[in-house]
């Protein structure tokens, strides 16, 4: 997702550079036509929200710069300078959490769908949709801090995030208890999986998702 994101930056600060510049035969006012610092505009404002969420201080003043924003070549260019702010930061290391944050939202539709199954009575869909979310999920957050899970087994990562001190207060003894469930999901148990064991899993990832993979 990040080689995504980077290579529509570079594309949008060239784009940039080909949005031809008019001087007015009225009052030699530069500005740029109607229409093409628009398409320019919009294109970065989707990928600024996007990679730095609706909170950030990039997007909020790109949009603030965009509404006041009437074509002249001082304000069109004010846009661009937000824009290459928040490519320079990008680039430079400075968001955190463009992968969980996108890796979240797969997530909470895996999520849904376990709930949505549980409550038509199908538990064993449930226990395995929401299993296997809460085993990525926590391999995907171990991986963003620097936490080796190549080959690791779920109770691994547990240790390790615990370890870290990554994981902490209630969110620790809950966790403690995911990995026996998850074999049992994973190994077909299913006689030993009860509903409630499959819904104390979906509301543990809900719970992570939430403080660990949303924005702002």
């Amino acid at each position: 997702m990040k080689d995504v994101f980077k290579r529509r930056f570079v594309e949008l600060d060239k784009d940039f550079g080909s949005i031809p510049i008019t001087t007015s035969s009225h009052d030699s006012r530069r500005y740029v036509q109607d229409g093409k610092w628009e398409k320019w505009a919009t294109s970065a404002q989707n990928l600024i929200l996007a990679v730095f969420g609706d909170h950030s201080p990039h997007y909020k003043n790109f949009v603030k710069a965009y509404e006041n924003c009437r074509g002249s070549e001082q304000r069109v260019k004010t846009l661009n300078a937000v824009f290459l702010s928040a490519k320079e930061d990008f680039e430079g290391g400075y968001v955190f959490d463009v992968d969980l944050r996108v890796s979240g939202e797969v997530f909470g539709d895996f999520v849904g769908l376990a709930r949505q199954s549980l409550a038509e009575g199908y538990k064993d869909v449930a226990a395995v949709l929401a299993c296997a979310a809460l085993e990525d999920a926590l391999k995907r957050y171990a991986s963003a801090n620097e936490i080796n899970v190549t080959e690791k087994t779920m109770q691994d990562v547990v240790n390790a995030l615990k370890a870290s001190g990554l994981v902490a207060g209630a969110q620790k003894s809950l966790l403690d208890a995911m990995p026996r469930i998850r074999n049992m999901a994973m190994h077909a148990d299913w006689g030993k999986l009860s509903e409630p064991d499959v819904s104390s899993v979906i509301g543990f990832v809900e719970q992570f998702l939430l403080s660990k993979f949303s924005h702002g």
